[in-house]
């Protein structure tokens, strides 16, 4: 029942929540205007980019509400989002002032948010030898990077994934649920919770996302799921992981994780900047061969679905269930 009401609450909250947000957007000109010479602006008409914001105050509510207890972790945990937030919203309205943000003032509030989630308790601490059964506890210099690298990683991917309507959400949704599937496997209740709020988060959003979309969460929204999705799959799935089921999180979330990699390797081969910008993920690539907006998000969300099952039954066989 907690579960339940944890998924709809924070799904009404960010229902109720996006409009408001959307016309304040319109008001002050905080909307994602179309580019005809832009290969990945391809909505034609302006678009409110405040769902971020609704997403945010719709999961944390609904988080506090029903956690009990705030912990030293959902304290860093909310520190973390909240700077994630912020300088998202800094890069989405120099967007929607037709400029960019350099890169390096959010790779570096990105980077500090991970850093906060490490100092405040969340960390992959190590796993446990397939041979012997015995823990393997790493040093806690290897435990920071490891930690930093795959927040920010799975931050970064989530945030290139939001390229057409829908996409980042339903992707969100899908590893998320597929995250809450292995968190209570594994007897990770917290973790959980804060899958399955993100869960109806995402949906709710969806409600106004889906092509053709209303609103845009922008690199605020995005981002901050990814960020949220890192922090679940390092305390719901690499905590106490076996050797093998370090892929579990790998797998849920799949397809963004698995298309970056390619499209990292594409630019680097190409001997283009990896953050530059451009239409080489894998839904640009689909709607190039004809596919429409809706059958590409279909595509990749049964794709991703199919990835997020072989991680549910890899975290059930390394759990002995």
């Amino acid at each position: 029942m907690l579960y339940l009401a944890a998924f709809v609450i924070s799904m009404v909250l960010v229902l109720v929540l996006i409009p408001p947000f959307r016309k304040l957007a319109i008001k002050i000109d905080f909307v994602d205007k179309p580019r005809p010479d832009s290969e990945r602006k391809i909505h034609r008409e302006p678009i409110p980019l405040t769902a971020g914001i609704a997403i945010f105050i719709g999961f944390f509510i609904t988080y506090f509400a029903l956690t009990g207890t705030i912990s030293r972790e959902a304290v860093g945990i909310f520190i973390g989002s909240a700077l994630i937030l912020g300088i998202g919203l800094v890069d989405d309205w120099y967007k929607s002032q037709g400029k960019e943000l350099a890169s390096l003032p959010k790779f570096i509030v990105q980077m500090s948010a991970a850093v906060v989630v490490y100092s405040y308790g969340i960390a992959f601490e190590g796993f446990n030898n397939p041979f012997t059964g015995q823990y393997i506890n790493l040093p806690e210099w290897l435990q920071l990077i490891l930690t930093i690298l795959w927040i920010f990683g799975v931050t970064t991917v989530i945030n290139f994934s939001d390229g057409i309507d829908g996409l980042a959400g339903g992707l969100s949704a899908i590893s998320g649920g597929t995250l809450f599937v292995v968190a209570i496997t594994m007897g990770r209740g917290e973790s959980a919770l804060l899958a399955v709020v993100l869960v109806g988060a995402a949906l709710g959003y969806l409600r106004y996302n889906k092509p053709p979309a209303r609103v845009f969460m922008g690199d605020a929204g995005a981002t901050f799921l990814g960020f949220i999705l890192g922090i679940i799959a390092l305390d719901g799935a690499f905590k106490g992981a076996t050797l093998a089921s370090l892929f579990v999180p790998i797998f849920a979330l799949g397809v963004p994780i698995f298309d970056n990699i390619i499209v990292v390797i594409r630019r680097m081969l190409q001997s283009k900047p990896i953050y530059q910008a451009d239409a080489s993920q894998a839904h640009y690539r689909l709607l190039a061969t004809g596919l429409n907006q809706k059958q590409t998000l279909v595509f990749l969300c049964l794709l991703n679905l199919c990835f997020g099952l072989a991680a549910i039954i890899l975290a059930m066989n390394g759990s002995g269930a």
